[in-house]
Formats: structure tokens, C-alpha cells, sequence
């Protein structure tokens, strides 16, 4: 298998033939893009092929991988010092005047963290993007940071990342790991990678993979123990770093990376909610950062910070919301807009959703945009998902927010009055899950779908049967629709909040009365739920804290978690109390 479209080269260095591929314009800055284990180059060849269109995107397999040829003898060809003449080899090649920006995923990124931190490279890096590889220099300060002083918190911490490293411990083994790849593992290898990683099937890994990951053993045989029990000291990164933490990934913990602002003057973090092999299975999200990186890195301005809680959560994701104009819809687009997502707010009310994408810019998001649609409107929102697919791109979260309240007994509730709270608060959610969604779904790297329910959905009331029924059924459809598309890496989660302090009282309607009393009532359900004051920031927070844990149902209030456990364990109770007729 070749890259489609790419120029290769052999490079002659250190007794090995390195095959190199380069794609795009030589005169554009130079990207360099390093494979990990048991890969070959073509891991990268969705990021590369994205990035190609801007940059001179460089890629190479690594000594004894692919179509490179091995050092002879195996033992001791595999040093962290020998990877780093290969490196400077293909720089020397592909841009001998101008510094690179390189980007390791796995062990490419482990020794790309050896090339960034040693002298002799220095002014050769412009910058380093970093996807699931330590430095193994980190690693061991990591460690030795934890046995000396082991806080049962540190212990469990450095258990965890021991579990999680059972792979390293069987490649250290003698033969045994080579014949595994050469026989049975080698063939079920692109099965396993498709089942438990949800790696898209087709022409990767390439047929080169049993003799690469034969070895590549040899690449923690060389390193690993020498390095983590006597890590180098001066392991400074002389170039910025952005690191890429998939929040899935299954061998490598979050936690070793708590430190590394020790190491890197200048780093930028991202977390991704992916398992490890994220260049095959978001390579949207992948080149979409290194793009942004390497931008401000060369054009001199910083990336746009993200603040709060959730800080770097969602670094560039494209995130909607409905209804977002005011209340919990506004106050959740600027959630996302502090931690780092470019953010469009959709509101029937132009000005309001305008305002919302003015201020979650300030706030922190890198872009941010408004677009009006009145989501009850299938035509409408029809247009709104064909610009925002063509000019913005595909979701990576999507928030179905917007809602009418309306009160009043059953019979004194019109058709009409049912219509149009089932048109905003149930085919408002359908229309957006069903179009946005639909593109999440094509595309194939995962996403998130928030539905906002309420507590009325699960505590039934005499006065709000229309706005419950609605409710209601926005809960079942989120649960039914997270058991279609948990296969594919989509999180449905339904937010369901109590009283929340929002303007949604002095909009809601009220059945069955004259216009004087329903403006009286509507004015005094605002004082209530003023002096209950809760806010719709708090609803935002755990909006963002379900996408990012992947939560089904979220009672935000304590009433509403008090409403949920009563329909699950006490529901008489829960029925009684819905005969009390509210005194409005």
C-alpha cells in the first residue's frame, strides 16, 4: 500500500534505507508525522491527506517498519539515540533550511518527545504535537516522584498505569512476542483494532504488519528499562508542545501527564473523548489541531486559552445549541466557549442568538457564530443543518435546548396549545437529533447529542400535562437513541433540571385563563423561581461534565434528584404529591 498522491524517497542513515512519502506543496511549512508501534506510516494517511491541501505534509516509516529496512543486529538498533539520527537524516531531506513541525502518535510520539528535548535538534522543531506517547524521561520522574513519597492516592496512580502497561511487560519477553505477531496475532490484529477501537476497516494496517511488530519490540527492549529507571534530568522541551490525551485510551493513564508544565514551557492540552487510536478513528479532530497549532505557532499569536473547570475539554470542537439566546441555552454556549469549543448558537430571536456568539468569543472560543432557525420548523431546520454542515463543518456536540413551557389542566389544554408544545420541546429535539445526528453518524468519529428534558419528565403534575407529556418523551427518545448509536461512538445524554432560575416562566403559557391572569401568573411564577435562584450556569456544568463522562439520564436540582429517586423507588409517593393543584 501507497499513499495516494505521495512522492517517496529512500534515505540512506545509520545502516538502515528509510522510506519516506511527502504530499502537498514543499514550499508551505513542513509537517513531519511519525508513526508508533505496531504501525507503519499509513497510519497517518486520513490526518496527512487533510492537512495536505495547506501544508508540506512529510511522513517516514521508522527503521524496521514498513518499507524501511532494519538495523542488523535487531538488539541495540533500536536506541532512542539511533531514532534520532533517522530523524535529523529526513529533516536534512525534506527541509534542511527551515525548522518542521512534528507530530507523534504512540511510539512516534515517544520518540518524538526525545527529539524535542535534546540539543543537537534544537531549532530543527518549530513545534510538537504529542498523541498518546510519554517521554520516557517524564515517565520515569513520574515514577520515581511517586515512590518517594507513596500517598495512597500516588499508589493508586501508579497501580493504575502498571495495569494498564501489561503489553510492555510482554514485549520484554524473549521470542515469544515475535512469534504471536508472526502467527496467530499478526491475522487477527485489523479484527481486534476494528472491535475494540472501532478502527474503520479497509486498506490499513498494511500487510507489513506482522514484520513490524516483530520489530518494533525491539523499541521498548531498547528504551523503556534504561530510561525509566535513569531518566535524563535536562529534559526540557525546546519547542511548544500541544498534547492530545484521548480520554479513552487503554494504555496510558491521564494522570502521567499531571506534571508535564514541569518539562514544557509552553504546552497547550486537548483531551479527546476517544480510545487510543485516534489518527484512524478522529482524524478530523487530529488535523483540525495540529492546522490550528501550527498557525498560531508560525503567525505568532497565541491559541486562545480555555478557562474554568473543564479547560481544554473541548479545544476546537464544533458544538450547537438551540435555544441558545438566554437562559440555560446561553449560559451552556458559554460553558463550552471557556473550554475551548468554536460554538454555534441557534436562536428563533436573531439579535439574542448574535449576542450569545459575541460573548462566547470574549469568553474563549476560538470561533463562534449565530444562526437563527425556529426549531419547530422542519424546513427551517432542514436549511440551518445544510449550512451548518457546509460552511462550519460536522457536530462534535450537539445541544437540543430550545423549549416553550405551558400550564394548565388537560382539559383546559387546546389542540392547539398541544401542538405547539410538541412542535418546539418533542420535534424540536427530533428534528435536530435526526439531522445533526444523522452527520455524526456518516462521518464515523464519534460525537455527543445533549437532549435537555426537565424533572418534569419523571414527576408527574395535575397542572402540566402537555409540557411533561413532552418532557417525557424526550427522555425515552434520548435513551432509545443512546442504545442506537452507542455502537458508534455517539453519547446520547439527557439533562432533565428542576426549578432554574430562566426566563422560560415569563414566556410560558398558561391554559384555560384570560390574558390579564396569565400575565399575573406568569409574573409570579418568575418571583418564585427567582427566589429559588438556582442557576442555569450550574445546569451548563453538568451539561459538559455528561458529555464529557458519557451520562445517561442527569437530574441537575437537588428537587429533580429528589424526584428521580422517588420515581425509581417510592412512585406513590411521587403520584400523591402530583394531586396537589399549585396555588399560582
Amino acid at each position: 500500500m501507497t499513499l495516494k498522491g505521495a512522492r517517496e524517497r529512500r534515505i540512506a542513515t545509520g545502516g538502515v534505507e528509510l522510506c519516506v512519502a511527502e504530499l502537498g506543496d514543499p514550499e508551505q511549512p513542513t509537517v513531519v508525522l511519525v508513526h508508533g508501534y505496531p504501525d507503519s506510516k499509513e497510519v497517518w494517511s486520513e490526518v496527512a491527506g487533510r492537512l495536505a491541501d495547506r501544508f508540506h505534509v512529510v511522513l517516514y516509516d521508522v527503521r524496521g517498519h514498513g518499507r524501511s529496512t532494519a538495523p542488523q543486529p535487531l538488539r541495540g538498533g533500536f536506541t532512542l539515540a539511533k531514532l534520532t539520527d533517522d530523524f535529523l537524516a529526513v529533516l536534512d531531506a525534506v527541509s534542511p533550511d527551515r525548522p518542521v513541525h512534528l507530530v507523534g502518535h504512540d511510539w512516534g510520539s515517544v520518540q518524538s518527545w526525545e527529539f524535542v528535548t535534546v540539543g543537537r535538534t534544537e531549532g530543527r522543531i518549530a513545534s510538537f504535537t504529542s498523541i498518546s506517547g510519554p517521554s520516557l524521561d517524564h515517565f520515569g520522574h513520574w515514577i520515581n516522584a511517586r515512590v518517594k513519597r507513596p500517598t495512597p492516592r500516588r499508589v493508586g496512580q501508579l497501580l493504575g498505569q502498571g495495569a494498564k502497561s501489561w503489553y510492555v511487560y510482554m514485549l520484554h519477553t524473549p521470542v515469544l512476542p515475535e512469534l504471536a505477531w508472526r502467527g496467530p496475532l499478526g491475522k487477527r490484529w485489523p479484527r481486534i483494532l476494528e472491535r475494540v477501537e472501532q478502527v474503520p476497516g479497509g486498506d490499513y494496517p498494511t500487510a507489513s504488519l506482522s514484520s513490524d511488530a516483530a520489530h518494533g519490540a525491539w523499541l521498548y527492549r531498547d528504551n523503556v528499562r534504561a530510561r525509566l529507571t535513569r531518566p535524563r534530568p535536562d529534559a526540557y522541551a525546546h519547542a511548544p508542545v500541544q498534547l492530545i490525551t484521548p480520554q479513552g485510551d487503554a494504555f496510558l493513564s491521564e494522570r502521567l501527564y499531571d506534571d508535564l508544565e514541569r518539562w514544557v514551557p509552553q504546552l497547550t492540552r486537548r483531551t479527546l473523548p476517544a480510545k487510543h487510536w485516534v489518527p484512524r478513528t478522529r482524524p478530523d479532530h487530529v488535523a483540525s489541531w495540529i492546522e490550528e497549532f501550527i498557525v498560531s505557532v508560525d503567525g505568532g499569536r497565541p491559541e486562545p486559552k480555555a478557562t474554568g473547570r473543564h479547560a481544554a475539554r473541548f479545544g476546537g470542537q464544533l458544538v450547537l445549541v438551540t435555544g441558545a439566546g438566554s437562559g440555560i441555552g446561553r449560559a451552556t454556549a458559554f460553558a463550552f466557549a471557556e473550554a475551548g469549543a468554536r460554538v454555534v448558537a441557534v436562536d428563533r430571536d436573531a439579535e439574542s442568538a448574535a449576542r450569545t456568539a459575541e460573548l462566547s468569543r470574549l469568553v474563549g472560543a476560538p470561533e463562534a457564530w449565530a444562526e437563527t432557525a425556529d426549531v419547530s420548523d422542519e424546513q427551517a431546520m432542514e436549511k440551518l443543518a445544510e449550512k451548518v454542515h457546509r460552511e462550519y463543518g460536522v457536530l462534535d456536540v450537539l445541544v437540543n435546548n430550545a423549549g416553550i413551557g405551558l400550564s394548565g389542566s388537560f382539559f383546559a389544554t387546546t389542540t392547539d396549545d398541544w401542538r405547539r408544545v410538541l412542535d418546539v420541546n418533542l420535534w424540536g429535539v427530533i428534528h435536530g437529533c435526526r439531522l445533526f445526528g444523522a452527520r455524526m453518524s456518516e462521518r464515523g468519529q464519534g460525537g455527543h447529542i445533549v437532549n435537555i428534558a426537565s424533572a418534569a419528565a419523571f414527576q408527574p403534575s395535575r397542572a402540566l400535562p402537555a409540557y411533561s407529556t413532552s418532557k417525557a418523551a424526550v427522555l425515552m427518545l434520548s435513551e432509545c437513541l443512546r442504545a442506537e448509536l452507542t455502537g458508534q461512538g455517539i453519547g446520547v445524554s439527557a439533562i432533565c433540571p428542576g426549578i432554574v432560575n430562566t426566563n422560560i416562566t415569563s414566556t410560558a403559557r398558561f391554559a384555560g385563563v384570560d390574558e390579564t391572569e396569565e400575565k399575573r401568573r406568569q409574573k409570579k411564577s418568575a418571583r418564585l423561581y427567582g427566589k429559588r435562584n438556582y442557576p442555569p450556569e450550574k445546569v451548563a456544568e453538568a451539561i459538559l461534565d455528561a458529555v464529557i463522562d458519557d451520562k445517561a439520564v442527569v437530574p441537575v436540582t437537588p428537587e429533580a434528584r429528589g424526584a428521580h429517586l422517588m420515581s425509581r423507588f417510592l412512585p406513590g409517593a411521587l403520584r400523591r404529591i402530583a394531586r396537589v393543584e399549585p396555588r399560582l
